[in-house]
C-alpha cells in the first residue's frame, strides 16, 4: 500500500506539479478514447465497403451472363500495382467448361472458339484496350456448337481514372435457335403463301374475299382483268367492284344477302367483255374469320358459263325437237320431272289412259295420275294400292337406266313399259300395248309344241338344222337309231359332227373321209329329196330330206334290217 501520509506531503510540496501530471493524464485518457472512437467507426466503414464489395460480386455472380476483365492500375494514386490483372468469373468458367476455371487466362478463353474467330476477337480486345472501342459480336464455340454473344465495353470512372475493359459472354444458342427456327418457319409460310397466290392467279376464275363489312380485302390477277386500268393494290384501296351490263356490282347484293342468310348463293349476270357480252356466273359463300361467330367474311368468284349457257340452249331446241317427234309417235309418252310433275305428254298418251286434256294440261303429279287411272280401273289388281303407289314414287330416285317391265290390266291387255332417266331430271315413260301380240305369240307357241310332239312320237328318226347349220331339233327316235349322246346333241353341234358322231356305223378301215363326202353330197343336194344309206349292222336307211319354210333342213331315217340272204 503506498503511504498517504508521503503522498500528501508531495502534494503540498508542489501542487502545480501534481494538477500538470493530472491534465496530461486526462489528456492521454481522452485521445485514447478518440482513437479507439475513430478506430471503431473505420472498422465499421471497413465492414460495410466489405459487404458492398461482397454484394457487387455476388450481383455480377448471379448474372447469366460471364465476362473477363482487364483491370488497370490507378492512375491517380501512387498504386504499387504495375501491370493489368486479368480475371475471369465464375460464369464465364462454367458457359466455356473452362478446366482452370476463374484462373482461366484470356488465351485458354481463346481456345474455345474457331481459328478464324479468335483473329477477329483479339482485333476487338486491341481496338478496345487501346482506344477505347465498344464492340459487340456472335461467335460459335468450337466443340458445343453454343452461340455466344460478345460485347467490349470500358468501364471508367467520373474523374476520367481507367478502371478495367470488360468483355461480356452471353449464351444466346436458345434464342438463336428460336430465331433461326422462327425465319425458317416465316420462309416455309412465306413459301406457301407464294404457292397459294400462285395458285389462285393462274385459275380461269376471278376471285375475291369480302369483310364482314362487304369490302373487298383480296383479289386473283383473273379479276383484275376485269378492271383493265387498275392494279391489285389500288383494286383493294379503292374497294373496287366488276361491273354489269346494268351498270352495278355483279356481286355486291349477292353478298349481303348471304352475310345474312349465311347460306352460299350464286346469280346469273351478264358482263361485257371487249364489246361483246358474256354469260357468267357469280357466286358468293359465307364463313365465319378468325374463329369469330360475330364476323363474317364471304368468298366470291365469277364463272363463265357461255358455252354452258349456249349448249343449254341448244339441249333445249333439241328436246323440244324430240318431244314433237315422241308427240307424233303413236306409242303413248309422257315425261314426268324431278319433283314428279308431269312435263309432257302426247295424244297416245292420253288416248291410252282415258284422260282429258284439261286434266293432262293441270301438270298433274305423278301420284295423282296413278289415283286417277285406278279409278278407271286402267291399273293392275294389287292387294294394297296404297303400298303400290308409295313403291312407284320411290323409283324416280331409283331409276338410273332404262327398264321394261308388263302391266297386266283387269280389262285384259298386257302394257309393256319403259322407263328411263330424263336428261334434265325426273323420268320417260313409254306405253305400249303387246296384248295381240301376246296372243299370236301364244297360238305360234302352241303350234310349235303341237308339232314338237308330233315328231317326237313318230317312229322314224328326225333331226333339223337350223340356218346357222347347227342342230335344234332331234326325236327320241333319232337316239336310239344312232346311239347318240342327248348332251352332245343338245351342244347344238354341226352338220359335220354329226356326220363324225355316226362314223362307227359305215367304216371298218375303210376311207371314212371319201364316205362322209358322199354322204355329205347326196344329204345336202339341191335336188336329191331321198337318199339311200347302209350300215354295217346290215341296217338299210332310207333319208327324207326336206327344206323348211323358215330355211332349216330335216332329216328323218326309216330302217330296214337285211337279212344276210
Amino acid at each position: 500500500m503506498p503511504d498517504l501520509e508521503l503522498l500528501q506531503d508531495f502534494y503540498y510540496a508542489a501542487p502545480e506539479l501534481w494538477l500538470l501530471l493530472t491534465a496530461v493524464f486526462l489528456l492521454l485518457l481522452l485521445s485514447v478514447a478518440s482513437l479507439g472512437f475513430i478506430n471503431l467507426k473505420q472498422k465499421q466503414k471497413n465492414y460495410f465497403l466489405k459487404r458492398d464489395r461482397e454484394r457487387y460480386a455476388e450481383t455480377l455472380y448471379a448474372s447469366h451472363d460471364g465476362y473477363f476483365a482487364f483491370i488497370y492500375p490507378d492512375e491517380k494514386v501512387n498504386d504499387p500495382r504495375k501491370t493489368i490483372v486479368e480475371r475471369c468469373s465464375r460464369r464465364l468458367a462454367v458457359i466455356l467448361n473452362l478446366p482452370a476455371g476463374t484462373k482461366s487466362s484470356f488465351e485458354e478463353v481463346m481456345k474455345n472458339f474457331y481459328k478464324d474467330d479468335v483473329k477477329k476477337i483479339y482485333k476487338y480486345v486491341a481496338l478496345l484496350m487501346e482506344e477505347g472501342v465498344a464492340f459487340e459480336d456472335y461467335f460459335i464455340l468450337k466443340n458445343s456448337e453454343k452461340y455466344i454473344r460478345l460485347e467490349g465495353v470500358r468501364i471508367s470512372g467520373a474523374d476520367g481514372n481507367i478502371y478495367c475493359d470488360m468483355i461480356w459472354f452471353r449464351d444466346v444458342s436458345f434464342a438463336t435457335n428460336r430465331i433461326k427456327s422462327l425465319e425458317a418457319e416465316k420462309s416455309d409460310i412465306k413459301n406457301k403463301l407464294n404457292r397459294l397466290l400462285d395458285l389462285l392467279d393462274n385459275l380461269p376464275l376471278a376471285i375475291w374475299l369480302r369483310d364482314n363489312n362487304y369490302k373487298i380485302v383480296f383479289c386473283n390477277k383473273k379479276y383484275t382483268e376485269f378492271l383493265p386500268n387498275k392494279t391489285r393494290d389500288e383494286i383493294l384501296e379503292t374497294n373496287s367492284e366488276i361491273i354489269g351490263t346494268n351498270g352495278e356490282s355483279i356481286s355486291l347484293e349477292l353478298a349481303k344477302r348471304v352475310h345474312k342468310s349465311n347460306r352460299k348463293a350464286k346469280t346469273p349476270v351478264g358482263i361485257i367483255v371487249d364489246g361483246s357480252r358474256v354469260a357468267m356466273e357469280a357466286c358468293e359463300t359465307p364463313f365465319y374469320a378468325e374463329q369469330n361467330l360475330d364476323k363474317t367474311f364471304s368468298a366470291g368468284c365469277l364463272t363463265d358459263i357461255n358455252e354452258l349457257d349456249q349448249l343449254r340452249r341448244n339441249l333445249k331446241q333439241h328436246q323440244e325437237a324430240q318431244l314433237e317427234i315422241l308427240g307424233a309417235l303413236g306409242t303413248a309418252f309422257a315425261v314426268f320431272n324431278q319433283n314428279m310433275v308431269l312435263n309432257f305428254y302426247n295424244q297416245a298418251f292420253a288416248k291410252l289412259w282415258k284422260l282429258d286434256s284439261s286434266f293432262l294440261d293441270e301438270k298433274p303429279t305423278y301420284s295423282a295420275f296413278l289415283d286417277v287411272v285406278r279409278e278407271k280401273r286402267l291399273l293392275p289388281e294389287v292387294p294394297d294400292f296404297k303400298a303400290f303407289r308409295q313403291d312407284e314414287v320411290k323409283n324416280f330416285s331409283r331409276i338410273f337406266e332404262p327398264t321394261n317391265d308388263l302391266m297386266h290390266l283387269p280389262n285384259g291387255r298386257t302394257l309393256r313399259r319403259m322407263r328411263a332417266p330424263y336428261p334434265l331430271g325426273g323420268i320417260v315413260f313409254a306405253y305400249e300395248d303387246i296384248s295381240d301380240r301376246l296372243a299370236a305369240t301364244s297360238a305360234y307357241n302352241a303350234i310349235i309344241s303341237v308339232q314338237n310332239e308330233m315328231l317326237q312320237n313318230l317312229f322314224d328318226a328326225v333331226i333339223i338344222f337350223g340356218t346357222n347349220g347347227r342342230v335344234n331339233f332331234y326325236n327320241q327316235a333319232y337316239i336310239k337309231l344312232w346311239n347318240a349322246n342327248k348332251n352332245f346333241l343338245d351342244s347344238e353341234p354341226t352338220f359335220e359332227e354329226v356326220l363324225d358322231s355316226q362314223k362307227q356305223f359305215f367304216t371298218a378301215g375303210s376311207d371314212w373321209e371319201g364316205i362322209k363326202k358322199g354322204i355329205s353330197d347326196n344329204i345336202l343336194s339341191m335336188t336329191a329329196k331321198t337318199v339311200f344309206l347302209r350300215r354295217n349292222d346290215n341296217k338299210n336307211l332310207e333319208l327324207s330330206i326336206a327344206n323348211l319354210s323358215n330355211g332349216s333342213l330335216m332329216i328323218s331315217y326309216s330302217a330296214k334290217e337285211i337279212s344276210d340272204n
